[in-house]
């Protein structure tokens, strides 16, 4: 059990009131700058074994490495802000992730940009220290657009960064794509620092070093296998044997939890029916998100001598798909609205349905550059609102001494979605594409069964969203975790 103490009063008082304005347009900035490392090699992707002088095989390690390392960072720093300040800990996300960007920017050896590119996945973890931040210093009515819109930015960040990485590849050297990041990551540490004050809620106890270790060592042994059983073959022994090996650390790892008083994560708390449902949810809603990011700028720029592609530049394509970021960015006041009106159970149920109509009606919109931009619009409104959803109904759940980690395993959970998704629809891409002259060329074909798969992720997403709380009994468990807490709190922490 964690205690937490409060240094200083949030809520819109004192010099949270004096910044309150531009906290969250800083914060939401940040998570844009985070989300922009996950979509800023897209134009390059297939130049990368030519740039970095080896095979295609070994150039997927600079996207791996990003994702494992965001995979690990997300949760362990959303516990580190608990216990040592969120701002502290963003700040040094964002650092770890300029740094990175450096190194990236001044190499062409594929070693050291491997190791500048895990540097960059680093900064995932400011996407849940952004939303805890916002809880701990807003008042309630601020709360919802705001977390909306922190959530969002994966989306956002994701969808801005393609056409500009793309006029950026096209017109310059290929590096400058790492200075332009790392320039957007500094000027958001400067705002931090000068914007956002810390939050003086604390959680108690010590870091879990062991759980930290074991939890690591469990997502790298599962999600590398997810990245790589493409070129390693889904039923070799190295996949197989990762995939064991995984199952194996994180059932040891959860022993090892539950028998701590200050675990890295409570698995306690994550049972419960509102956290367990809304993560397994996330993952469904991030497989979906990333398979739109996958088809529509493949079906874009194939040339129309395939008979189906719409022969538009990289640029041109990106700046057709990011209307998807836009939206998603112009969902979070419409968000606020429903969710105070109808809980954020609803809104998660309104946007995954909207998700399935986008891809439902995608199937037979496929023929014309502007239906893909209809798409896109549709997709965004969708995701929009359930990514605005699921901080909403984590914090609504759990203490605030545990808003950074159980919002850092939420974040870890779309992540997820996102590798399974992009290892599923890159084996069905490939298992359909058609091959003309040794080079692999994406099918119609390929690209409906991957909206199909996106439709049947979000079905599933929809009746997991249907087993969670009601707005009554979640309002009831908000009540019983924030009395729990202070029952626990030492005596001068509360005053007494």
């Amino acid at each position: 059990m964690t205690h937490t103490t409060t240094d200083r009063t949030a809520g819109g008082t004192g010099e949270t009131g004096r910044t309150g304005g531009a906290i969250v347009p800083v914060l939401a900035f940040a998570g844009i700058v985070v989300a922009v490392m996950q979509t800023l090699l897209v134009p390059v992707i297939k130049d990368l074994p030519q740039l970095l002088s080896t095979s295609p095989s070994n150039a997927t390690w600079v996207l791996t490495s990003t994702l494992l390392s965001g995979a690990v960072a997300t949760p362990i720093m959303g516990r580190l802000g608990d216990l040592y300040g969120k701002r502290r800990m963003l700040i040094t996300s964002l650092s770890v992730m300029v740094a990175g960007a450096l190194v990236s920017a001044l190499t062409s050896d594929l070693l050291t940009m491997i190791a500048g590119r895990a540097l960059q996945g680093f900064a995932m973890g400011a996407i849940p220290l952004g939303i805890g931040l916002m809880r701990d210093m807003l008042p309630r009515e601020k709360l919802p657009s705001a977390m909306a819109l922190m959530s969002s930015s994966i989306g956002v960040g994701g969808g801005l960064a393609l056409p500009l990485a793309a006029l950026i590849a096209q017109h310059s050297d290929w590096h400058s794509l790492f200075y332009g990041a790392a320039g957007l990551g500094a000027l958001a540490i400067v705002l931090t620092l000068f914007v956002v004050p810390e939050s003086g809620m604390r959680a108690e106890g010590t870091f879990d070093v062991l759980g930290a270790i074991g939890l690591s060592a469990g997502l790298v042994l599962f999600l590398l296998p997810i990245t790589k059983g493409s070129d390693w073959g889904w039923t070799s022994g190295t996949t197989l044997g990762l995939f064991g090996a995984s199952a194996v650390v994180l059932v040891l790892w959860g022993v090892l939890e539950l028998r701590l008083k200050a675990p890295l994560v409570d698995l306690r708390t994550t049972a419960r029916p509102a956290v367990l449902f809304t993560n397994l949810a996330s993952i469904m809603v991030g497989v979906s998100f990333y398979v739109v990011s996958l088809v529509l700028p493949q079906l874009l720029v194939l040339p129309t001598a395939t008979g189906y592609g719409l022969g538009q530049s990289m640029v041109m394509a990106g700046l057709i798909v990011a209307p998807l970021g836009l939206t998603m960015m112009f969902t979070a006041p419409v968000y606020a609205r429903l969710s105070a009106k109808y809980g954020p159970k609803v809104t998660l149920i309104l946007g995954l349905l909207i998700i399935g109509i986008g891809y439902g009606a995608g199937l037979g919109l496929m023929s014309a550059a502007w239906q893909s931009l209809v798409i896109a619009v549709v997709l965004g409104a969708g995701i929009g609102l359930a990514y605005s959803s699921l901080p909403a109904l984590i914090v609504g759940a759990v203490p605030a001494s545990e808003t950074g980690a159980a919002n850092g395993l939420n974040t870890l959970m779309r992540s997820i979605g996102t590798s399974v998704s992009s290892a599923v629809i890159g084996m069905v891409l490939a298992n359909t594409a058609d091959h003309v002259g040794g080079v692999a060329i994406p099918t119609m074909h390929g690209f409906r069964v991957s909206f199909l798969i996106a439709t049947g992720a979000v079905t599933v997403g929809l009746v997991l969203a249907l087993f969670l709380p009601g707005r009554r009994a979640a309002e009831k468990v908000r009540l019983r975790a924030s009395s729990d807490e202070v029952a626990a709190r030492p005596a001068e922490s509360v005053g007494v």
